[in-house]
């Protein structure tokens, strides 16, 4: 009898222990902003990217295409979010939050016309945020839409390499699939400039190359040899208090990449540069930064909100 007493409480007490832990994992599951990384955060990140609104900056553009430089404009949103490991997608329910981690996200959209008709270019990238065992990008898609038709390519990281699908309106491009070896993505490194430039590569590197890149100049986004530098920001094409430069040159593609950011936390960037052949002429696309505002966007999609628009210089 005293046995079948103490074996009673032993499962009653193992029966609580798993309510409970139930409830806590539903309890942290179900907060919003999303989920801080269970690796150390710097206390500064933290309170930035986890305040529950995200990074909006405005820039003015000039884009080479067909051989001119066209002026438009560029968007460059960060927000973090918690993704889905297994499916690659955004996490929005309870019961997908335990295979899903946090992510800092990014939107860029560019925007501008060519003559009569215009381009609207809008890549993602997610990128995880101090989580040892996902260390790399999980996911890259760029879609482009202009008045001759759409396209659309998309990365995932499956294994040693990125999975990429492509669909264009252009016959050598109509179905596009193939696996690439595991690389830096071009696409990722304004998320790592933001999370921790200091562990920018440089020296001898190899990178798979910018997605949009690839749709703009129809090349296949296989990984490219290039030479990496981080200095200290030198021209006067951007403005800003202790600017540094990171340069990627691919010599034997003819395009180099210069993304210049502030030094001090947040490493807000303040702009880029992409130099290569257009129709054979050599020009440079530039990227301006005009305005930066926090705020949760998505909350704010009424006619009354467009307010935000004109703050954004849009």
């Amino acid at each position: 009898m005293r046995q079948r007493i103490i074996n009673n409480f032993l499962l009653i007490t193992i029966g609580l222990a798993v309510l409970v832990a139930v409830a806590m994992k539903a309890t942290i599951f179900q907060q919003t902003p999303p989920a801080k990384p269970a690796a150390a955060v710097d206390t500064r990140f933290s309170e930035y990217w986890f305040a529950g609104k995200a990074e909006l900056n405005s820039y003015r553009l000039e884009q080479a295409q067909y051989g001119e430089l066209n002026r438009g404009t560029a968007v460059l949103i960060f927000v973090t979010e918690d993704f889905r490991t297994d499916t690659q997608v955004k996490s929005e329910t309870d019961a997908s939050k335990d295979r899903a981690i946090p992510v800092l996200k990014t939107n860029l959209v560019r925007k501008f016309t060519t003559g009569i008709y215009d381009y609207s270019l809008f890549t993602s990238v997610f990128t995880p945020i101090s989580n040892p065992k996902f260390p790399n990008t999980l996911k890259v898609s760029t879609s482009g839409q202009e008045w001759c038709g759409h396209s659309y390519v998309q990365l995932n990281l499956k294994n040693d390499g990125y999975r990429v699908n492509g669909r264009s309106y252009f016959e050598q491009e109509a179905n596009e699939e193939y696996t690439v070896k595991k690389q830096l993505l071009e696409d990722e490194l304004w998320n790592r400039i933001r999370l921790n430039p200091g562990q920018l590569p440089t020296g001898d590197v190899t990178l798979i190359p910018g997605t949009v890149q690839g749709r703009l100049r129809h090349k296949r986004l296989d990984p490219l040899a290039a030479k990496a530098q981080l200095e200290a920001y030198t021209g006067s094409a951007f403005s800003g208090n202790a600017l540094k430069a990171y340069s990627v040159d691919y010599a034997a593609d003819g395009r180099k990449l210069t993304i210049v950011f502030e030094d001090a936390f947040p490493h807000r960037i303040v702009g880029w540069e992409e130099t290569y052949k257009s129709k054979d002429k050599l020009l440079t696309s530039r990227a301006v930064l005009q305005k930066t505002i926090l705020s949760d966007y998505w909350n704010h999609n009424a006619p009354a909100d467009s307010v935000l628009r004109k703050e954004l210089t849009l």
